[in-house]
């Protein structure tokens, strides 16, 4: 009974799962059109601050603040994608060993078929908004070092 339970329930997860890992590549791709046009702003001039507001009357502490914010929806998809990926990979794996033990292994095959182009979609986001989350945090420190200059 419980098994069955939690069979029924890892089973209702696909469907949201998958659409989690096609929102987070959306979301990566997204970021990646913006960190294209950001670099072709920074492009010979490395101390411009874009993406900090004036930090007039501000404390370090709040600009500090707004850098975590401006990293904050990378980071998370960089950490939490491949976690959705692994757990498309391993909802429909049971199914599929089921099928292949009754020789239905088309059936399992086109199972994990799906499962395996689930995450590398995940694996995919997961690296583009790793690369421009190591990037932007170079850069935005660059910016709060300058305008920590400036206050001075």
């Amino acid at each position: 009974m419980i098994e069955k339970l939690l069979f029924d329930l890892a089973q209702a997860f696909w469907w949201p799962i998958m659409l989690l890992v096609l929102l987070s590549f959306g979301y990566a791709i997204l970021k990646l059109g913006g960190f294209l046009v950001e670099s072709f702003q920074r492009m010979g001039r490395p101390n411009r601050i874009l993406i900090l507001p004036a930090g007039a009357g501000r404390s370090l502490e709040e600009m500090e603040l707004i850098v975590l914010g401006e990293l904050e929806g990378l980071k998370l998809c960089s950490r939490v994608a491949p976690m959705l990926g692994l757990v498309a990979t391993m909802i429909p794996l049971g199914p599929a060993l089921a099928a292949v033990s009754a020789g239905q292994t088309d059936t399992a095959a086109a199972g994990l078929a799906d499962a395996f182009a689930t995450v590398i979609v995940a694996l995919v986001a997961a690296s583009i908004a790793f690369a421009i989350y190591t990037v932007r945090r170079r850069w935005l420190l660059q910016e709060l070092s300058y305008w920590m200059e400036t206050q001075s």
